[in-house]
């Protein structure tokens, strides 16, 4: 399976021609959907899911939870525990909730997916699956986050290999950081993508 990573949360998953992409937001390239056969969408948030963008595309199955607010957008809803199929991938949704962010404020229906019981995108949650993960697309930065709150992730999902998401609002020093902390603090081969390069 060929991952690419796009800005913030963005992935796009390919494997024998099949297209899978992952939280397609308002920062991600819009060449992250060329040729997409279906998306995931983990929660509403417009800088995972940019609805106009996703309103356009016309036959593409959006698949995104029960609860999610996408105004324009034609969605097959989904939910915790319930598998389907997407572009040919097996998907298995987890969690449930977006993290708290600040003194109690609402918060989101918010699904991680396992992508064929080995790619585990988490959305704005550190929900840990009851499955073994081999690779982990970590969150690395947000106003609901710590960097020892990922650090406790990563080393409880146990993970073959890991990469950043969630990183557009970090500037190069605050990238360095993180990256140099998950390196030294977890044994999950993480590794930082730029935009547009895959693994």
């Amino acid at each position: 399976m060929r991952i690419t990573k796009y800005t913030h949360a963005c992935v796009r998953l390919e494997h024998e021609g099949r297209v899978l992409v992952i939280d397609p937001g308002i920062w991600s390239e819009p060449s992250a959907l060329t040729g997409a056969d279906a998306v995931l969408v983990t929660h509403e948030h417009a800088d995972h899911a940019d609805a106009l963008r996703l309103a356009g595309l016309g036959g593409v199955q959006v698949h995104a939870p029960a609860a999610a607010d996408l105004p324009g957008v034609r969605t097959t809803a989904v939910a915790p525990g319930v598998e389907f199929t997407a572009a040919g991938f097996r998907v298995r949704p987890v969690g449930g909730r977006h993290a708290m962010v600040h003194d109690g404020r609402p918060d989101c229906a918010n699904l991680g997916y396992l992508v064929d019981e080995t790619v585990y995108h988490p959305g704005d949650s550190l929900h840990v699956p009851e499955q073994p993960v081999e690779t982990l697309l970590v969150p690395v930065h947000g106003s609901w986050v710590k960097t020892t709150e990922v650090i406790d992730f990563v080393r409880a999902v146990r993970p073959q290999r890991s990469f950043a998401i969630h990183e557009a609002q970090l500037n190069e020093r605050g990238l360095s950081s993180v990256n140099g902390w998950l390196t030294r603090e977890t044994d999950s081969g993480y590794r930082y993508l730029r935009p547009g390069e895959s693994a």
